[in-house]
């Protein structure tokens, strides 16, 4: 995808709605850890180190495009701070990425669904992104793009262990498996904890929007596997997959429930939430993206008639902080000016789509 498209656009392909679960599950994303065995992995590779690196990866661009993916190579230390967090924001790159963009760098595939990123963590992390609960083809995905890439390097690996990685947590089989899904309904009937506890009693980790360290805004939860050692890699995706159908199943009851037993205040919750979001003129981040969840619930429960259900999903990028400073162009935007912008950008697409 061209810089100035993959920057401006709020949407990307893969976060553009459908795919199996659509109306509860967002996005379904497979991580594969990588490092070259030539190199020392880049908490301890000096700068010259992690630019041979970025040039050696780099070098696998008309490997990967001569299948037509379309792929584009970024230095990181090339884009603005506020390009690096736009990526953070469309979950193209990681925030330790933005933070260090020296001898970092990026490959993209044209509709950033594949995305490579050199000199993380570790020297290489192939990420696949597929809209839904798709997590067998962004298997598929990755692996080719490992093979790819592993035509050309000698990656770290040991035939006991498997794939070596900076951190512990990722050896044997550096993958990281992950499903964003939209929960509100367990979170209404207070049922939310009660069923992170039991997916965590099964080894997988939950967390919220953007990973690590990060809340559940917008009743948004993501879940992901733990384990990277003791399983095949179909076996770790399957048994998150399985894992995910039941969270899901929890969801569709928790709504069927809320719509048999308090109809009236489930209504009146979405409309106020519609109301504020079409006149509102200021806007907090947190607070947006509640209104947003309770509009995108409302969509699902045949609520609201006529919005389109990828309105949630645009909005959700469209209205963090960098992607609205991005908006005002040159002027900073302070705290109260972000709240004015995010209320002007919300009613004028409502408008556009009302």
């Amino acid at each position: 995808m061209a810089k100035d498209d993959l920057l401006n656009r709020p949407l990307t392909p893969w976060l553009s709605g459908g795919g199996a679960e659509g109306d509860i599950v967002l996005a379904s994303r497979i991580r594969l850890a990588r490092n070259l065995a030539s190199l020392p992995f880049p908490n301890r590779a000096s700068s010259t180190e992690l630019a041979r690196v970025w040039e050696s990866v780099k070098a696998s661009l008309p490997d990967l495009n001569a299948g037509g993916g379309g792929y584009t190579a970024l230095a990181m230390a090339d884009l603005t701070a506020l390009e690096r967090y736009i990526l953070v924001e469309k979950h193209i790159v990681s925030p330790r990425l933005a933070r260090e963009p020296e001898q970092r760098g990026l490959l993209v595939d044209a509709d950033a669904s594949v995305s490579i990123m050199v000199n993380e963590e570790d020297h290489v992390r192939i990420q696949c992104l597929r809209p839904g609960l798709d997590l067998a083809s962004g298997l598929k995905g990755a692996n080719e793009i490992d093979d790819l890439l592993e035509a050309r390097q000698d990656m770290a690996f040991l035939a006991e262990i498997g794939y070596l990685t900076a951190c512990p947590t990722n050896v044997g089989t550096g993958l990281r498996a992950s499903v964003m899904l939209h929960l509100p309904a367990l979170v209404m009937t207070k049922q939310i904890d009660r069923v992170i506890q039991a997916v965590m009693q099964l080894g997988l980790a939950v967390r919220g929007l953007y990973g690590e360290g990060s809340d559940a805004a917008g009743n948004i939860f993501q879940i992901s596997n733990q384990l990277t050692l003791g399983l095949s890699e179909g076996e770790m995706v399957g048994n998150l997959d399985g894992v995910v159908r039941q969270v899901v199943e929890h969801e569709r009851n928790a709504r069927k429930m809320m719509q048999d037993s308090a109809e009236t205040e489930l209504k009146d919750r979405i409309w106020r939430s519609f109301g504020v979001m079409r006149y509102a003129h200021t806007l907090g981040g947190v607070e947006c993206l509640s209104m947003l969840s309770q509009i995108r619930l409302g969509i699902d429960l045949g609520i609201i008639e006529g919005l389109p259900d990828v309105l949630f999903n645009e909005l959700m990028v469209a209205t963090r902080p960098a992607f609205l400073q991005k908006l005002a162009g040159t002027v900073k935007l302070n705290q109260e000016e972000r709240r004015r912008v995010r209320a002007d950008l919300v009613r004028e697409i409502f408008n556009r789509e009302v």
